[in-house]
């Protein structure tokens, strides 16, 4: 199959509701002009889970997708329930390869209340998942943080600070991500 590098897979891995998987395909295709596809769902690779931490490992996880045969999408952005960890902090909400092809989110900590999740997401839910996938999605077209509080690349470390960052790049981020897009 020929590879298209600007469609992007949006891989659920284990169970994902298919809304917020399709509210995320839809932010991709109306913000960053690209073309998401929804995969069939990937199982959880076991050893990705750390059972002293309770926790996915996002690196691992990671690692797993270059195993899968995904070569149509120029990139790959999958969706997770579960709690993901790098053994620097206690826990991520996104890990990419930084320039390369895949990247993780977690739905874990995104909602107001987490044991709500897959009964009654909220719109909350929602933002917070489509702000981390386009963030993600930005490292993967070799994007860096950015100093800049209102741009979609600054780093969010607490809902709080994700919740006040907006859902746009700033003018530089986006030149920079046009640029990508060509090379």
């Amino acid at each position: 199959m020929t590879r298209n590098k600007n469609a992007i897979g949006v891989l659920p891995v284990g169970f994902v509701p298919d809304l917020v998987l399709s509210i995320i395909a839809s932010n991709i295709e109306a913000y960053l002009k690209l073309t998401p596809e929804i995969v069939p769902p990937f199982d959880p690779p076991v050893m990705a889970y750390n059972n002293n931490r309770g926790q996915f490992d996002a690196g691992k996880m990671i690692q797993a997708f270059s195993e899968l045969d995904l070569q149509q999408y120029g990139k790959v952005i999958a969706v997770f329930m579960e709690d993901l960890f790098v053994p620097i902090v206690t826990h991520v909400y996104g890990e990419a390869q930084q320039g390369g092809k895949f990247a993780i989110i977690s739905l874990f900590r995104l909602a107001p209340n987490p044991s709500r999740v897959n009964s009654n997401p909220s719109s909350t839910l929602y933002e917070r998942a489509v702000k981390i996938a386009l963030h993600e999605i930005g490292h993967l077209y070799n994007l860096l943080h950015c100093e800049d509080t209102k741009c979609l690349m600054h780093f969010s470390d607490s809902l709080e600070d994700l919740d006040a960052t907006p859902i746009f790049f700033c003018r530089y981020c986006h030149r920079y991500f046009q640029t990508a897009l060509i090379h």
